[in-house]
């Protein structure tokens, strides 16, 4: 019994002096971690001499922390070179004692070490990044460069084009930086994407001096062009400049050369013609198609080139503040010829519906737009779908010329093919709204009820925006009146007979001093305003809803108009972006921030193909 106690005794013994030990060395780490962040730097000195001794890799960046904050700088070069000794390959080591020698003015010996770093690492690749990493942390930006070449001169097949470019861009040479891309696209065209990529990210598109747009990029890529004519990609990267630029005439000068050089079917150029009316554009746009047109009916985007054209020259004018009789009935005639030559195919549907938009709402024509759809409907080979859209569009036209039991059928056979589906929703929205501009505003509001829950949210929203006018302005008052007028003037819009409903929602504030209309009305008027370009005049609108209404049904969409209104009508980017973030900001529960956070990133300047 005695010989089990001291033996138990013995190893109680052993783990009371193990643990206290394992106690000991962990409450050094602790001190010396902490005298370390205090700035004692004799205290942890203290402590990171022995642990140093015990595991040099684990601790030598904070001994030699310690030992220069107490400048013990012989003291600091020796652990250097022990470290040195253990690992030669570990060449930053030199960039620790040449910071010694700096911090005693030997600026021979400190480039001396520079240099012993530079001579000495191995040309691999992580060995090469590493040491141009550390260079540039001292800000020993050509330095980094030389590491560089060393690691190029070594290995061709890895040029380190964008590690060096990255070196340009902090040592603040952009035009090495630019080049330095291009150089990668000239050493592997593959690398097109990924050189697009990374310089727009590294330029932004703040402004002319460093942004994207800055004009350093265009020439040196003009240079490259200039020095390698065959090599296409540069021309593919210029056009693709050009278009982030917007500079629209220029991509479609470049992009004629290479689809005429490299005998191309005109793709470049028909894509180039879509984006342009994307933009609005419809000049250079109208020279893309006419382009496709001028190669001849054998080109693969003849036709539909030729349809495009027309419906450029259709947005075009519509969106014309004052187009002349002569033009609109130019374009009639035109609308006109091609839908008689693209007679029954699907390539005449868009081509119908602009005409008959022309012939109702610019030609006072809509009994020419009736015949024109009805014929269409009545064809028995026409799609389900497209049926529907023109039995939609026949309405709205029935609508213009107040025939509203017509107009009211048609949506409700719309709704009844398509009950479950966006256009049969759509068709019952237009019917409840046909009910509002009628009067009957309980109808209007029920129907409008059942569509908030529609799976269409921009139907869903509309139907909430004309639920919320009628319970906000009628509310508990039996009065109705000021609702009605502003019905009138609400389908007078949809007429395009501005004037009149400009007037008539004046007239509300006349009548009615007292009504709860104020957003409803200053919206409204501001729509109007934009569609006859006067600008100035939709902007006061929506800073009016924004001071007085801001809580209001069209505070959220106020003020994402009127950041459109800066990007698009007056190209005042920093008001836009700020408009853009006010969406983001104060109404962070608006259907419209995905799309305000997306154009005011772009306007920023990122890159949202990378996310």
């Amino acid at each position: 019994m005695i010989s089990i106690h001291r033996h138990t005794l013995f190893i109680l013994l052993i783990l009371f002096f193990s643990t206290n030990i394992f106690s000991q060395k962990n409450n050094d780490d602790k001190l010396a971690l902490q005298y370390l962040d205090q700035k004692e730097y004799e205290k942890a000195n203290t402590y990171l001499d022995k642990l140093f001794d015990k595991a040099p890799e684990q601790w030598f960046t904070q001994y030699y922390t310690g030992l220069v904050g107490v400048k013990d700088y012989n003291h600091a070069e020796k652990i250097c070179k022990k470290i040195l000794k253990r690992n030669p390959q570990n060449v930053n080591i030199y960039i620790q004692i040449a910071k010694l020698y700096k911090a005693q003015d030997d600026s021979k010996k400190e480039n001396e070490n520079y240099q012993k770093a530079l001579k000495e690492v191995i040309p691999i690749q992580s060995y090469i990044q590493q040491l141009a990493y550390a260079f540039m942390e001292e800000k020993l930006y050509d330095l980094a460069l030389e590491t560089y070449k060393k690691g190029r001169k070594a290995s061709p097949d890895y040029p380190y084009f964008y590690e060096t470019a990255e070196v340009y861009k902090r040592k603040g040479d952009l035009k090495a930086m630019i080049n330095e891309y291009l150089d990668a696209i000239e050493f592997r065209e593959s690398e097109l994407t990924t050189a697009q990529n990374f310089l727009q990210n590294a330029l932004g598109y703040d402004d002319e001096g460093t942004g994207f747009k800055n004009p350093v990029l265009k020439q040196e890529l003009v240079k490259r062009i200039q020095q390698h004519p065959n090599k296409i990609v540069f021309a593919e990267f210029l056009i693709f400049l050009q278009k982030q630029q917007k500079d629209f005439e220029g991509a479609f000068t470049q992009s004629k050369a290479l689809d005429k050089r490299e005998k191309e079917d005109g793709r470049r150029i028909y894509d180039l013609g879509k984006l342009c009316v994307s933009n609005e554009n419809y000049i250079v746009a109208q020279k893309c198609y006419q382009y496709l047109i001028d190669r001849g009916i054998e080109n693969p985007y003849y036709d539909v080139a030729t349809i495009d054209l027309i419906n450029c020259d259709y947005q075009y004018l519509t969106q014309k503040q004052n187009p002349t009789s002569e033009e609109l009935i130019a374009l009639e005639s035109k609308f006109l010829k091609a839908a008689d030559k693209y007679k029954g195919s699907q390539l005449s549907n868009l081509l119908i519906a602009n005409l008959a938009t022309l012939q109702t709402y610019y030609l006072n024509k809509p009994d020419a737009a009736v015949n024109l759809i009805e014929e269409l409907i009545a064809n028995p080979g026409i799609d389900k779908q497209v049926r529907a859209e023109f039995k939609i569009q026949l309405a709205d036209i029935y609508l213009i010329k107040n025939v509203i039991w017509d107009a009211s059928l048609l949506y409700s056979q719309v709704e009844k093919d398509f009950k479950f589906e966006p256009i049969g929703q759509e068709a019952k929205f237009r019917n409840a709204k046909l009910s509002f501009y009628a009067g009957d505003f309980k109808w209007a509001k029920t129907q409008a009820d059942v569509l908030k829950g529609s799976t269409t949210k921009l139907i869903a929203n509309d139907a909430l925006d004309l639920s919320l006018i009628i319970t906000d302005a009628i509310g508990v008052d039996t009065n109705a009146a000021p609702l009605a007028r502003f019905a009138a003037a609400d389908l007078l819009i949809l007429q395009h007979k501005y004037p009149e409903a400009i007037a008539e929602m004046d007239s509300i504030n006349k009548i009615f001093p007292t009504h709860t209309l104020g957003d409803d009305i200053n919206y409204k008027k501001a729509e109007i305003f934009t569609k006859l370009g006067k600008y100035p005049e939709a902007e006061k609108m929506y800073k009016d809803i924004l001071e007085y209404y801001p809580t209001e049904l069209y505070g959220d969409d106020a003020q994402f108009k009127l950041a459109e209104l800066y990007e698009k009508k007056f190209n005042d980017i920093e008001k836009a972006k700020q408009a853009y973030q006010d969406v983001l900001t104060k109404y962070p529960g608006s259907i419209y921030v995905v799309e305000a956070r997306k154009r005011y990133r772009k306007l920023r300047g990122d890159n949202l193909d990378n996310g």
